[in-house]
Protein backbone atom coordinates (compact mmCIF):
# COMPACT_ATOMS: atom_id res chain seq x y z
CA UNK A 1 0.00 0.00 0.00
CA UNK A 2 1.17 3.52 -0.81
CA UNK A 3 0.36 6.36 1.58
CA UNK A 4 0.39 10.00 0.49
CA UNK A 5 -0.21 13.09 2.62
CA UNK A 6 -2.27 15.90 1.10
CA UNK A 7 -1.03 18.89 3.07
CA UNK A 8 -3.15 22.00 3.56
CA UNK A 9 -2.03 24.79 1.21
CA UNK A 10 -1.90 28.30 2.66
CA UNK A 11 -1.63 31.39 0.47
CA UNK A 12 0.45 33.78 2.58
CA UNK A 13 -0.55 36.43 0.07
CA UNK A 14 -2.63 36.40 -3.11
CA UNK A 15 -2.65 39.12 -5.76
CA UNK A 16 -5.09 38.86 -8.67
CA UNK A 17 -4.83 40.51 -12.09
CA UNK A 18 -7.28 41.26 -14.90
CA UNK A 19 -8.94 38.23 -16.47
CA UNK A 20 -7.04 36.87 -19.47
CA UNK A 21 -8.54 35.99 -22.86
CA UNK A 22 -8.58 32.32 -21.85
CA UNK A 23 -10.83 33.16 -18.89
CA UNK A 24 -8.18 32.67 -16.20
CA UNK A 25 -6.96 35.38 -13.84
CA UNK A 26 -3.20 35.95 -13.62
CA UNK A 27 -2.09 35.72 -10.03
CA UNK A 28 0.86 36.06 -7.74
CA UNK A 29 1.13 34.22 -4.45
CA UNK A 30 3.43 32.59 -1.95
CA UNK A 31 2.02 29.20 -1.06
CA UNK A 32 3.22 27.15 1.89
CA UNK A 33 2.14 23.74 3.18
CA UNK A 34 1.33 22.79 6.75
CA UNK A 35 1.92 19.63 8.74
CA UNK A 36 -1.87 19.19 8.77
CA UNK A 37 -3.71 17.62 5.84
CA UNK A 38 -5.79 14.85 4.35
CA UNK A 39 -4.41 11.33 3.88
CA UNK A 40 -4.67 9.10 0.82
CA UNK A 41 -4.04 5.35 0.88
CA UNK A 42 -3.62 3.59 -2.47
CA UNK A 43 -3.68 -0.16 -3.15
CA UNK A 44 -3.57 -2.22 -6.37
CA UNK A 45 -6.97 -3.25 -7.74
CA UNK A 46 -8.52 -4.39 -10.99
CA UNK A 47 -10.72 -1.29 -11.24
CA UNK A 48 -10.59 2.31 -10.08
CA UNK A 49 -12.51 2.90 -6.86
CA UNK A 50 -12.57 5.64 -4.21
CA UNK A 51 -13.74 5.46 -0.60
CA UNK A 52 -13.92 8.58 1.59
CA UNK A 53 -13.87 8.68 5.39
CA UNK A 54 -12.74 11.13 8.05
CA UNK A 55 -14.36 14.07 9.90
CA UNK A 56 -15.23 16.00 6.69
CA UNK A 57 -16.24 13.06 4.50
CA UNK A 58 -19.88 14.19 4.46
CA UNK A 59 -18.86 17.37 2.68
CA UNK A 60 -18.08 15.24 -0.38
CA UNK A 61 -21.35 13.30 -0.40
CA UNK A 62 -22.75 13.06 -3.90
CA UNK A 63 -19.42 13.79 -5.61
CA UNK A 64 -19.15 10.68 -7.72
CA UNK A 65 -16.49 12.23 -9.93
CA UNK A 66 -14.30 14.33 -7.68
CA UNK A 67 -10.79 15.57 -8.36
CA UNK A 68 -9.10 12.44 -7.01
CA UNK A 69 -10.82 10.21 -9.59
CA UNK A 70 -10.25 12.76 -12.34
CA UNK A 71 -6.54 12.84 -11.45
CA UNK A 72 -6.40 9.04 -11.50
CA UNK A 73 -7.94 8.88 -14.97
CA UNK A 74 -5.66 11.66 -16.20
CA UNK A 75 -2.47 9.81 -15.29
CA UNK A 76 -3.86 6.49 -16.59
CA UNK A 77 -3.31 2.99 -15.26
CA UNK A 78 -4.74 -0.48 -14.69
CA UNK A 79 -6.79 0.27 -11.58
CA UNK A 80 -6.45 1.10 -7.90
CA UNK A 81 -8.41 1.28 -4.68
CA UNK A 82 -8.05 4.70 -3.08
CA UNK A 83 -9.11 5.61 0.46
CA UNK A 84 -9.23 9.33 1.21
CA UNK A 85 -9.34 10.40 4.86
CA UNK A 86 -10.79 13.90 4.77
CA UNK A 87 -9.36 15.89 7.70
CA UNK A 88 -9.68 19.35 6.12
CA UNK A 89 -12.89 21.33 5.59
CA UNK A 90 -14.24 21.11 2.05
CA UNK A 91 -14.04 24.14 -0.28
CA UNK A 92 -12.36 26.24 2.38
CA UNK A 93 -9.51 28.04 0.62
CA UNK A 94 -6.69 25.77 1.77
CA UNK A 95 -6.41 23.58 -1.31
CA UNK A 96 -7.94 20.44 0.15
CA UNK A 97 -9.37 19.05 -3.08
CA UNK A 98 -6.35 20.15 -5.08
CA UNK A 99 -3.97 18.58 -2.57
CA UNK A 100 -5.98 15.35 -2.69
CA UNK A 101 -5.74 15.26 -6.49
CA UNK A 102 -2.01 15.98 -6.32
CA UNK A 103 -1.55 13.16 -3.80
CA UNK A 104 -3.36 10.82 -6.19
CA UNK A 105 -1.03 11.83 -9.04
CA UNK A 106 2.08 11.21 -6.92
CA UNK A 107 0.84 7.96 -5.42
CA UNK A 108 -0.49 6.43 -8.62
CA UNK A 109 2.68 7.43 -10.46
CA UNK A 110 4.56 5.30 -7.93
CA UNK A 111 2.02 2.44 -7.84
CA UNK A 112 1.83 2.11 -11.61
CA UNK A 113 5.57 2.81 -12.12
CA UNK A 114 4.66 5.48 -14.65
CA UNK A 115 8.08 7.10 -14.36
CA UNK A 116 6.80 10.68 -14.60
CA UNK A 117 8.95 13.38 -13.01
CA UNK A 118 7.62 16.44 -11.17
CA UNK A 119 7.44 18.51 -14.36
CA UNK A 120 5.34 15.85 -16.12
CA UNK A 121 3.02 15.47 -13.12
CA UNK A 122 2.63 19.25 -12.90
CA UNK A 123 1.68 19.39 -16.58
CA UNK A 124 -1.09 16.87 -15.95
CA UNK A 125 -2.08 18.74 -12.80
CA UNK A 126 -2.38 22.09 -14.62
CA UNK A 127 -5.05 20.64 -16.88
CA UNK A 128 -7.08 19.63 -13.81
CA UNK A 129 -6.88 22.87 -11.81
CA UNK A 130 -4.82 26.01 -11.39
CA UNK A 131 -3.48 25.26 -7.91
CA UNK A 132 -2.90 21.53 -8.34
CA UNK A 133 0.68 21.87 -9.72
CA UNK A 134 1.92 23.60 -6.56
CA UNK A 135 0.23 20.87 -4.50
CA UNK A 136 2.13 18.22 -6.47
CA UNK A 137 5.36 19.74 -5.16
CA UNK A 138 3.92 20.53 -1.70
CA UNK A 139 6.85 22.81 -0.91
CA UNK A 140 6.89 26.60 -0.41
CA UNK A 141 6.53 28.21 -3.83
CA UNK A 142 6.02 31.59 -5.43
CA UNK A 143 3.18 31.20 -7.93
CA UNK A 144 2.54 33.19 -11.11
CA UNK A 145 0.63 32.79 -14.36
CA UNK A 146 -2.61 31.07 -13.45
CA UNK A 147 -0.68 29.04 -10.88
CA UNK A 148 1.49 26.86 -13.12
CA UNK A 149 4.63 29.04 -12.96
CA UNK A 150 6.41 28.01 -9.76
CA UNK A 151 9.64 29.00 -8.06
CA UNK A 152 10.81 28.13 -4.58
CA UNK A 153 12.00 30.80 -2.14
CA UNK A 154 15.61 30.22 -1.19
CA UNK A 155 14.75 29.70 2.47
CA UNK A 156 11.69 29.73 4.72
CA UNK A 157 11.51 29.70 8.53
CA UNK A 158 9.41 27.27 10.52
CA UNK A 159 6.02 28.93 11.08
CA UNK A 160 3.73 28.03 14.00
CA UNK A 161 0.29 28.52 12.44
CA UNK A 162 -3.33 28.43 13.53
CA UNK A 163 -6.03 27.59 10.97
CA UNK A 164 -9.63 28.66 11.65
CA UNK A 165 -12.74 28.08 9.56
CA UNK A 166 -16.16 29.36 10.71
CA UNK A 167 -18.00 26.60 8.88
CA UNK A 168 -19.47 28.69 6.06
CA UNK A 169 -19.32 28.20 2.30
CA UNK A 170 -17.65 30.79 0.11
CA UNK A 171 -17.93 29.70 -3.56
CA UNK A 172 -14.77 30.69 -5.40
CA UNK A 173 -16.77 31.77 -8.45
CA UNK A 174 -18.84 34.19 -6.34
CA UNK A 175 -15.72 35.65 -4.75
CA UNK A 176 -14.11 36.37 -8.11
CA UNK A 177 -17.40 37.84 -9.39
CA UNK A 178 -17.41 40.29 -6.45
CA UNK A 179 -13.76 41.27 -6.95
CA UNK A 180 -13.51 44.88 -8.08
CA UNK A 181 -9.77 45.63 -8.20
CA UNK A 182 -8.01 43.18 -10.53
CA UNK A 183 -4.67 44.90 -11.09
CA UNK A 184 -2.58 43.17 -8.46
CA UNK A 185 -0.39 40.77 -10.44
CA UNK A 186 2.44 43.13 -11.39
CA UNK A 187 4.67 42.82 -8.33
CA UNK A 188 8.33 41.92 -8.82
CA UNK A 189 8.70 38.83 -6.69
CA UNK A 190 11.82 38.50 -4.52
CA UNK A 191 14.33 35.68 -4.33
CA UNK A 192 12.91 34.81 -0.94
CA UNK A 193 15.89 34.62 1.41
CA UNK A 194 13.64 34.59 4.47
CA UNK A 195 16.11 33.99 7.28
CA UNK A 196 13.56 34.14 10.10
CA UNK A 197 9.91 34.93 10.78
CA UNK A 198 10.58 38.67 11.16
CA UNK A 199 12.23 38.71 7.74
CA UNK A 200 9.22 37.00 6.18
CA UNK A 201 6.75 39.29 7.94
CA UNK A 202 8.52 42.39 6.62
CA UNK A 203 7.89 41.11 3.11
CA UNK A 204 4.29 40.08 3.81
CA UNK A 205 3.55 43.62 5.06
CA UNK A 206 3.92 44.72 1.43
CA UNK A 207 1.33 42.18 0.25
CA UNK A 208 -2.34 41.31 0.77
CA UNK A 209 -5.04 38.85 -0.23
CA UNK A 210 -7.08 40.51 -2.96
CA UNK A 211 -9.93 38.02 -2.43
CA UNK A 212 -10.37 38.87 1.24
CA UNK A 213 -12.58 41.93 0.69
CA UNK A 214 -15.06 40.25 -1.70
CA UNK A 215 -15.19 37.15 0.51
CA UNK A 216 -16.05 39.38 3.47
CA UNK A 217 -18.96 40.82 1.49
CA UNK A 218 -20.34 37.33 0.94
CA UNK A 219 -19.61 35.99 4.44
CA UNK A 220 -19.06 38.80 7.01
CA UNK A 221 -18.25 36.17 9.66
CA UNK A 222 -14.78 35.99 8.09
CA UNK A 223 -14.18 39.43 9.58
CA UNK A 224 -15.14 38.08 13.00
CA UNK A 225 -12.62 35.27 12.59
CA UNK A 226 -9.83 37.66 11.59
CA UNK A 227 -10.59 40.02 14.49
CA UNK A 228 -10.71 37.17 17.01
CA UNK A 229 -7.40 35.75 15.77
CA UNK A 230 -5.65 39.12 15.75
CA UNK A 231 -6.59 39.61 19.41
CA UNK A 232 -5.01 36.33 20.51
CA UNK A 233 -1.74 36.49 22.47
CA UNK A 234 1.28 35.92 20.28
CA UNK A 235 -0.47 36.53 16.94
CA UNK A 236 2.00 38.10 14.48
CA UNK A 237 -0.07 38.09 11.28
CA UNK A 238 -3.66 37.11 10.49
CA UNK A 239 -5.06 36.80 6.99
CA UNK A 240 -7.54 34.84 4.93
CA UNK A 241 -6.16 32.04 2.73
CA UNK A 242 -7.16 31.67 -0.92
CA UNK A 243 -10.80 32.47 -1.57
CA UNK A 244 -11.78 31.63 2.02
CA UNK A 245 -13.31 31.06 4.37
CA UNK A 246 -10.32 29.57 6.24
CA UNK A 247 -8.10 32.15 7.91
CA UNK A 248 -4.60 31.64 9.25
CA UNK A 249 -2.52 33.19 11.96
CA UNK A 250 1.26 33.09 12.27
CA UNK A 251 2.31 32.91 15.92
CA UNK A 252 5.45 33.69 17.86
CA UNK A 253 6.03 30.05 18.89
CA UNK A 254 4.29 26.69 19.25
CA UNK A 255 3.19 27.34 22.84
CA UNK A 256 1.51 30.61 21.83
CA UNK A 257 -0.21 28.82 18.96
CA UNK A 258 -1.47 26.00 21.20
CA UNK A 259 -2.77 28.44 23.83
CA UNK A 260 -4.46 30.52 21.15
CA UNK A 261 -6.21 27.41 19.83
CA UNK A 262 -7.52 26.58 23.31
CA UNK A 263 -8.81 30.13 23.80
CA UNK A 264 -10.56 30.23 20.44
CA UNK A 265 -12.07 26.75 20.75
CA UNK A 266 -13.63 27.80 24.04
CA UNK A 267 -14.86 31.13 22.68
CA UNK A 268 -16.21 29.79 19.37
CA UNK A 269 -17.00 26.07 19.73
CA UNK A 270 -18.71 25.99 16.34
CA UNK A 271 -15.55 26.95 14.46
CA UNK A 272 -12.93 24.54 13.14
CA UNK A 273 -9.72 25.48 14.96
CA UNK A 274 -6.50 23.63 14.18
CA UNK A 275 -2.98 24.44 15.42
CA UNK A 276 -0.23 23.28 13.06
CA UNK A 277 3.05 24.50 11.57
CA UNK A 278 4.84 25.08 8.28
CA UNK A 279 8.18 23.20 8.22
CA UNK A 280 11.42 25.08 7.69
CA UNK A 281 12.94 24.76 4.21
CA UNK A 282 16.24 25.84 2.76
CA UNK A 283 16.81 23.94 -0.47
CA UNK A 284 15.04 25.22 -3.57
CA UNK A 285 13.31 22.82 -5.95
CA UNK A 286 13.78 23.27 -9.68
CA UNK A 287 11.62 25.75 -11.56
CA UNK A 288 8.51 24.10 -12.96
CA UNK A 289 6.68 25.72 -15.85
CA UNK A 290 7.77 28.92 -17.52
CA UNK A 291 10.77 30.73 -16.02
CA UNK A 292 9.59 33.96 -14.42
CA UNK A 293 12.90 35.68 -15.21
CA UNK A 294 15.39 37.52 -13.03
CA UNK A 295 14.46 38.92 -9.64
CA UNK A 296 16.20 41.63 -7.64
CA UNK A 297 18.77 40.97 -4.97
CA UNK A 298 17.65 41.13 -1.37
CA UNK A 299 14.77 39.13 0.03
Amino acid sequence: MISERAAAKINLFLHVGTKREDGFHPLQSLAVFTDLGDALAIEPASELALQIDGPFAKGLDGEGDNLVLRAARAIGGPGARLTLTKNLPVASGIGGGSADAAAALRGLNALWSSGKDDAALCEIAAALGSDIPVCVLSTPSFMEGRGEILRAPQSMPRLPMLLVNPGVAVPTRDVFAALKDRNGAGMTLPHGRFRDTADLLRFLETTRNDLEAPALQIQPVIGEVLAAMAALPGALLTRMSGSGATCFGIFADDDCCARAAQILKAAAPGWWVAPTFVPQTGIAHEVVGQDIGPTPDGL
